[in-house]
């Protein structure tokens, strides 16, 4: 390619998608790095930033259409943009779970619809899916958010066997537990129940302790850029603990896992 690939991030404001952003400029592509507020927006040398709601078709469709006009292409596109909810699931309405599969999966699929027209044009692309290893190993307490990775894991498969005669392929890249503010800024349910006061805090209180020794965003970013520009994978776990938890799911017995799961969050 003469030209510098050409790369839309969503979520770049902080931390995976800011060191994603960063690098990929590193490497020398040209990168745009999607904020939903302009204004507030931090800016980052070397990232272009675009304006985009990736719950609004027609602030996905701007967006896009922005890149394409100053660019002329779309080679990579990491659908970075998401959040978690902490909360049992007799304790999480039906309209709380909409709002976050709207940004986690919707978001994921309207921005995807809005790039493929131009990977398919010009016979090329890599499509980069943030998912996590709760997208095959759901924790309790974060069972919508488990649930919307899931989501995004089936949505990723089945649109990569649809898009490969295209010269397009698609990569989920599942992180365990980052050192970004995802964690510490999850909103809880709205109406929290008593009866799961104990095991929530307990989990809420291992989840955060995870975090602050979790990998930094710079490890999943090097991920990143390797799904984008590497020997195709379907699945991409960073070095670790991401990557020895998808080889105990495959391989072990799900009694092992689940009482390993338990334990490693406070519930013995």
């Amino acid at each position: 390619m003469n030209n510098p690939p050409v790369v839309l991030i969503t979520g770049v404001s902080s931390g995976i998608g800011l060191a994603a952003a960063k690098k990929f400029v590193a490497r020398g592509s040209r990168v745009f790095g999607t904020v939903r507020s302009l204004e507030k927006a931090a800016p980052t040398t070397g990232v272009e930033l675009i304006e985009m709601d990736v719950r609004s078709d027609a602030s996905v469709l701007a967006g896009v259409s922005e890149v394409i006009d100053s660019a002329g292409r779309i080679d990579v596109l990491v659908n970075n943009a998401g959040f978690n909810m902490v909360g049992a699931l007799e304790e999480t309405t039906p309209e709380e779970a909409s709002a976050l599969f709207d940004t986690n999966v919707l978001g994921t699929l309207r921005v995807s619809r809005a790039v493929l027209p131009h990977m398919r044009a010009q016979r090329q692309g890599r499509i980069i899916n943030v998912s996590s290893v709760l997208g095959f190993l759901p924790a309790p307490y974060m069972g919508v958010y488990a649930a919307s990775k899931h989501a995004v894991e089936g949505l990723s498969e089945s649109l990569d066997h649809e898009v490969r005669q295209f010269g397009i392929r698609v990569t989920l890249v599942e992180p365990f537990y980052t050192k970004t503010s995802l964690e510490a800024n999850s909103p809880q349910a709205a109406t929290l129940i008593d009866a799961y006061d104990r095991e929530r805090k307990l989990v809420t209180k291992s989840v955060s302790a995870n975090v602050n020794g979790g990998d930094d965003p710079a490890t999943v970013a090097d991920t990143i850029v390797d799904a984008a520009f590497g020997t195709w994978r379907m699945r991409r776990t960073p070095p670790g603990q991401a990557s020895l938890l998808s080889k105990l799911r495959r391989f072990m017995p799900a009694g092992p896992v689940d009482k390993s799961l338990r334990k490693s969050l406070g519930l013995g």
